[in-house]
């Protein structure tokens, strides 16, 4: 009982600690939860400093539909692709990092057999920066052990030696 209470509020550290995380649009807290992603390009075309006549032209678009753009709380994905190219960032990370956190954990269920997908697979896990050092840091206080880390985060272990030797300070 201890142990899942235990592990309970390390998710919820984990999880306030890491949802509002920095970015690196102008320095400010980015929301996870409620993702507004064209205000986020918008941003970013500042910070970038692009002509609009290119984005104009690299979009196929008039400056009217790049500016309702902005205003728009979802994007196509292939119009989100083309953003992140001309821009030079991966804004689909940001709906990854959504779903890292916000998505409910899948329950496995032994009696039914899996089904293979046609999809791809993707071998390896998205991690952010600040939840490497949240969980090294964890380590290094000695609140976590690294096995408690590995059983408790479900994190690969050699993942967790790897950051150990790259990240180690």
């Amino acid at each position: 009982m201890i142990t899942g209470l235990s592990k309970a509020c390390d998710l919820v550290k984990i999880k306030t600690t890491t949802a509002f995380i920095f970015s690196n649009l102008n320095k400010e807290l980015m929301d996870f939860k409620n993702i507004h992603i064209g205000q986020i390009i918008h941003k970013r075309v500042l910070e970038s400093e692009i002509d609009i006549f290119r984005i104009c032209k690299f979009l196929k678009c008039s400056e009217d539909e790049i500016n309702a753009m902005y205003t728009s709380k979802s994007l196509d994905s292939e119009v989100l692709l083309r953003w992140s190219k001309i821009l030079e960032y991966d804004f689909f990370r940001i709906y990854t990092q959504h779903l890292i956190w916000y998505a409910p954990s899948l329950v496995k269920n032994q009696s039914v057999a899996k089904q293979e997908s046609g999809l791809p697979k993707f071998r390896k896990n998205i991690y952010t920066k600040e939840i490497i050092d949240f969980i090294l840091s964890l380590i290094e206080s000695g609140e976590k052990t690294k096995a408690q880390v590995i059983t408790d985060y479900r994190i690969p272990k050699t993942t967790l030696y790897k950051w150990l030797g790259k990240y180690k300070s």
